[in-house]
C-alpha cells in the first residue's frame, strides 16, 4: 500500500516500496528508487536516478519549541534533492534545504533548514547539519558529528568523525546572545580530526589541519597543523598532503 498524490509527476521507472507517502505537488525524475516507509513532503523535487532508502523523511517543515532560538515565521521552499543522490535508511532532510548531484546522505543523518550542500559531498551515519549551513563540494563530513547552524564549510574538506563545531558563546543565556551566533568558516580543503571541538566563529584556515581531539579556540593560519588543548601550531601541513600536491 502507498499513498501518491494525484498532482504528484513521477517519472519513468520509478519504483516506490511499500507505506510510503509522495505528497501534493512532488516532482519525481526517472529511475528513481524510493524504499519502503518513506515520506516526500510537498512540493519536494527528486531529480533522475536517486535512491532514498527506508523510512527517510524528505522536505518536512521545522516546527521549533516555543523556547527555541530559531524563529520560523514562513512555509520554506520545498526540498530539492540533487542528481544521482543517496539518502540513507532514515534519514531526515527538512524543508528549504537543496542537496547537489552524487551525494550521500548517510543512515540516520539530519539536515535541517536552508542548507545548501554541494556536489559529491558525504554526511556520514547519524551525522546532525543543523539550519543555514552552507558545504562546499566533494567535503566529507564523518559518521557522528555535529554541524551547528550559520557554519560554512569550504570544498574538498575532511571532517571526522564525532567532530563537534559550536556557534554560541553564551550557551542560550541574555539576549545580547542573538548578535553573536556564529558557526565556525571552515576554508578549502581543511581537514579537522576526530573528536575535535571548534569554538563558535573560528575560522579554519584552507588547508588547515586539526589534530584528533583538539580544541581549537583561535583562528588558524592556511596549510598548518594545529593539536592540543587549546590547539596550538605545530607544524607545517607536507606538501604532499596538500590539494595541489595531489594534482586536485
Amino acid at each position: 500500500m502507498q499513498y501518491i498524490s494525484s498532482s504528484a509527476k513521477i517519472g519513468e521507472n520509478v519504483s516506490i516500496g511499500y507505506f510510503s507517502v509522495i505528497s501534493d505537488n512532488v516532482t519525481i525524475g526517472s529511475n528513481v528508487t524510493i524504499l519502503n516507509g518513506v515520506t516526500i513532503y510537498q512540493g519536494t523535487t527528486i531529480a533522475e536516478n536517486v535512491t532514498i532508502e527506508s523510512n527517510a523523511v524528505i522536505g518536512r517543515q521545522p516546527r521549533p519549541a516555543k523556547t527555541s532560538t530559531i524563529r520560523i515565521t514562513n512555509t520554506l521552499m520545498p526540498t530539492q534533492i540533487g542528481l544521482g543522490t543517496i539518502v540513507g535508511a532514515g534519514a531526515v532532510i527538512y524543508a528549504g534545504s537543496i542537496t547537489g548531484s552524487y551525494c550521500l546522505i548517510g543512515d540516520r543523518a539530519v539536515v535541517r533548514e536552508k542548507c545548501t550542500i554541494g556536489d559529491y559531498v558525504i554526511i556520514g551515519t547519524g551525522s546532525i547539519v543543523e539550519n543555514v549551513v552552507e558545504i562546499g563540494q566533494k567535503t566529507k563530513i564523518q559518521s557522528g558529528s555535529y554541524i551547528t547552524a550559520y557554519t560554512t564549510i569550504g570544498e574538498s574538506c575532511f571532517i571526522a568523525p564525532m567532530v563537534t563545531t559550536l556557534n554560541d558563546n553564551f550557551m542560550g543565556r541574555t539576549q545580547e546572545r542573538f548578535k553573536f551566533i556564529k558557526g565556525a568558516d571552515i576554508r578549502n580543503g581543511a581537514r579537522v580530526g576526530g573528536g575535535s571541538i571548534v569554538l563558535p566563529g573560528i575560522k579554519i584556515a584552507e588547508e588547515s589541519f586539526i589534530a584528533a581531539g583538539a580544541v581549537v579556540t583561535k583562528d588558524t593560519l592556511p596549510e598548518k597543523v594545529y593539536k592540543g588543548l587549546p590547539a596550538r601550531e605545530f607544524r607545517a601541513v607536507p606538501v604532499h598532503e596538500l590539494l595541489e600536491g595531489e594534482g586536485n
